[in-house]
């Protein structure tokens, strides 16, 4: 797979000539610009540890978006007049991801993305339950700043749905087929009592922090606040989405049919793979990746000598109780004694560790229904550990020969162990630390399972079925992806060819054909960043010979933090060329 970046024709440019520029304006304008995002995006702050806003919410309202836009512009501009010539290779990196950044905002605004704040697992208002854990409860101050916050929420829930309403108008909204059950998703956030709030969660350990008439006060305030202002915005937002939004949803599926959906869908898969690959190009790619890891999981099923075809014995996996937990303490419990089994293997395949531990915790029951098997959360503060969350709705669907691949692939040596060493990368601008990546990370993320095959973890042919399926489940979506949104595939045919050539149960398979098409792309950086890292691997190998060292390799690998495909590439180059 070769194909030229857009990433790597930044680099190759340079149009604009200012030496003495280059030296002393890039460190303090990269601040300027980190900073700047911290104001328009007060959570984000808090989470990074800056704690200026933390009274506040974003202000999406048309002339704040159209003021942001403007400043993004400027700050692009001012970009390009940087003679990257002058630069050593991190500042040129720098330079390369603080534009990858800026491009992305530019063009998020240009395609009208704040119209559609929803996917179908997730939207604002869910995203709005991480404020317990990302707050910050020292003083009262700080629970003044927080119920400041959800004072607030009434008039943020407002503009996103102006901003929804203009989708309506335009004809950009979500499909009707991924929206099933998405308004329980909302209903949820809505109780009789503010007890019962996940808002409400803070208050519950008060005396930690404050005690007396401060204490007294504070909370009789937060109960005023979720019963009018927190469960007020929730039932506004859910009247609107049964009302109107649902109601006048997209009926097909297809990118293609929005307002320059061809165009904002090939944009979104630049922005995710960090490529220009055309999206036939990639199709095709996952045709033939598929066929490849089906002669392999044949020959699995050959081994066992199972009697029946592969789909018979996907079909067995499906339905067969002994490779399911039966409770989601269970299901945790083996998720834990994986990943610590997977914890022992680290120093067989890096010299240096990140210092962040993680724990393992269920995904949320008031998003688990329609949420994704697995996903890595970020530690929220420096004194914070990252978790791998489980999900244990229907567990009847959620495979124990599976959960091997998905520890490796959520926390190490995956995301967990990726995203806390480019954190702890102190000598870095905050751009590098904290800008994700999805064909590095994700890529990553896939090769992290491979990895458990060269040290053990896969202990049966069951779970090596399991890492195959996985890596199908990603080489699926290279074709699922674009055949839904570019090529005239329905969502069933989608379905159907997952369930024909994965071990994915029913419900996750219909569960993430749902993410895909309301998330338009990102499942393609998945097997593109991992063909990647494997091909890259490969010709270091090759060309080192006996010199090669994996260890080393992978901690050329990661290096640098999260960059984009093309990066990688040159600096795998100089790895080798350095050994």
């Amino acid at each position: 797979m070769k194909s030229f970046s857009v990433f790597t024709i930044l680099l190759a440019c340079n149009l604009y000539t200012f030496n003495a520029y280059a030296d002393k304006q890039l460190s303090p304008l990269i601040d300027k610009i980190w900073q700047y995002e911290l104001s328009v995006s007060p959570i984000s702050a808090t989470r990074q540890g800056v704690h200026t806003y933390d009274d506040k919410l974003s202000d999406i309202s048309p002339a704040a978006l159209a003021i942001q836009n403007k400043q993004y512009r400027l700050f692009m501009a001012d970009l390009l007049k940087i003679d990257q010539a002058q630069l050593n290779q991190t500042e040129q990196i720098t330079l390369l991801m603080q534009k990858y950044r800026l491009q992305n905002y530019i063009d998020q605004y240009q395609f009208n993305a704040h119209y559609m704040p929803l996917t179908s697992e997730s939207s604002f208002h869910s995203a709005l339950a991480f404020l317990p854990r990302t707050s910050r409860f020292d003083s009262k101050l700080d629970y003044d700043n927080y119920l400041s916050r959800l004072e607030q929420f009434p008039e943020y829930f407002k503009q996103q749905i102006r901003w929804m309403r203009k989708g309506i108008d335009i004809g950009f909204v979500q499909s009707k087929a991924v929206l099933e059950g998405f308004d329980s998703s909302v209903l949820a956030f809505i109780h009789d009592e503010p007890e019962a709030s996940v808002f409400y969660g803070p208050f519950l350990e008060i005396e930690n922090s404050l005690s007396g008439t401060d204490k007294e006060a504070v909370i009789k305030r937060a109960k005023t606040i979720i019963n009018k202002h927190v469960y007020g915005a929730y039932q506004t937002f859910y009247d609107f989405l049964t009302s109107e939004y649902l109601p006048k949803s997209k009926r097909d599926i297809a990118a293609a049919t929005w307002p320059k959906g061809r165009e904002y869908y090939q944009n979104r898969s630049n922005y995710y793979t960090t490529t220009t690959m055309p999206v036939e190009e990639i199709h095709q790619l996952g045709l033939s990746e598929v066929q490849r890891i089906r002669n392999e999981m044949q020959q699995i099923v050959d081994e066992l000598k199972f009697d029946g075809d592969i789909n018979q014995f996907i079909e067995y996996l499906r339905t067969e109780p002994k490779f399911y937990a039966k409770t989601a303490e269970e299901l945790l419990k083996e998720a834990a004694y994986i990943a610590k089994k997977v914890d022992a293997k680290l120093p067989q395949l890096f010299r240096t560790l990140p210092r962040t531990p993680y724990g393992v915790q269920p995904v949320p029951e008031n998003i688990a229904p329609k949420y994704t098997t697995g996903r890595y959360i970020s530690p929220s503060r420096d004194n914070q550990p990252g978790y791998y969350w489980v999900n244990t709705y229907a567990l009847d669907k959620r495979p124990l020969y599976a959960l091997t691949a998905l520890t490796l692939h959520e926390a190490v040596p995956g995301h967990h162990l990726q995203i806390s060493l480019a954190q702890e990368m102190d000598d870095l601008p905050e751009v590098r630390r904290y800008t994700y990546i999805s064909a590095f990370g994700e890529g990553w993320g896939l090769y992290s399972e491979f990895l458990g095959k060269e040290v053990g973890m896969y202990e049966d042919l069951y779970d090596e079925f399991g890492r195959l399926s996985y890596e199908m489940w990603r080489a699926c979506r290279l074709v699922v992806d674009t055949g839904m949104h570019l090529k005239g595939w329905t969502r069933q045919q989608a379905i159907d060819y997952m369930l024909e050539n994965t071990a994915l149960s029913e419900h996750n398979v219909k569960t993430e054909i749902d993410r895909y098409i309301s998330w338009p792309a990102q499942a393609l950086s998945y097997k593109i960043g991992e063909l990647t890292i494997k091909r890259l691997r490969e010709q270091a190998e090759i060309q080192l010979g006996e010199k090669f060292n994996l260890r080393d390799f992978h901690d050329a690998v990661l290096e640098h933090g999260s960059i984009p495909l093309s990066v990688l590439e040159k600096n795998i180059e100089q790895f080798i060329e350095q050994q």
